[in-house]
């Protein structure tokens, strides 16, 4: 159980679910509703009224980390659906204290306290925008940012890197001292010349894969605590 009550792990497993339109599918197609409806983290999702399953990614990362305390300012970068800012947001936004700011270039739904910005993140003028909605600097800059898969290990490394590259030179802008900032890459984590920036601005840098990412999924998220201040 995290800190307000909600469950940072699925209650149990149930039977097995076979998808019954199988024959209508492309075998892709099967694979992944198949996974869907015999995910715990799904199910657990809907249970628990979160708005997908990489809510619980955020939960234990902050379970072991404890980043996101009330009162604190967020920044959630590629936010859609709402997951991590619905999590940022029951666990910041306490006694009208705390901000929590989510932006993505898909539609998303309000979400009570939240500040939502419908805009490219890696266009020209959203990082002017979130700064004027921060109005100041911020404990916390999250990015579960992902770019459509290719299918080739190097090119999708090489482009999931550039977005935790760019959301961390936003972060160094925006983040007060003492601030976290957390980025999903994959698997071999934050490398070259993003690592060693972590690793001289931030006082901890670790590299970890939630419970709540998939076993098969190259996820992992590059954590960095501490940081040191502009200089």
């Amino acid at each position: 159980m995290t800190r307000g009550g909600r469950s940072s792990n699925p209650s149990g497993r149930g039977l097995t679910e076979r998808v019954k339109t199988a024959n209508k599918r492309t075998a892709s197609s099967t694979r992944w509703l198949h996974r869907q409806l015999n995910d715990p983290y799904v199910a657990e999702a809907k249970k628990q009224g979160f708005r997908s399953r990489a809510a619980f990614k955020l939960l234990q990362l902050d379970e072991r980390f404890q980043f996101l305390k009330p009162g604190a300012r967020v920044v959630d970068l590629g936010a859609a659906p709402g997951g991590w800012t619905q999590v940022a947001g029951e666990k910041v936004l306490k006694s009208g204290r705390g901000k929590v700011i989510g932006i993505d270039i898909l539609e998303m739904d309000p979400l009570p306290g939240a500040e939502i910005l419908h805009l490219d993140f890696m266009s020209d003028e959203a990082p002017d925008k979130l700064k004027a909605l921060l109005d100041g600097e911020a404990d916390v800059v999250l990015s579960d940012m992902a770019a459509s898969a290719t299918g080739h290990q190097q090119t999708d490394h090489l482009k999931i890197m550039a977005l935790a590259e760019t959301a961390y030179a936003f972060a160094a802008e925006v983040l007060a001292p003492g601030g976290t900032f957390i980025a999903k890459v994959l698997q071999g984590g934050a490398t070259g010349d993003l690592l060693k920036t972590l690793k001289r601005d931030f006082e901890e840098v670790r590299h970890v894969k939630p419970a709540a990412s998939r076993k098969d999924s190259a996820e992992i998220y590059v954590v960095a605590l501490s940081f040191r201040g502009r200089s």
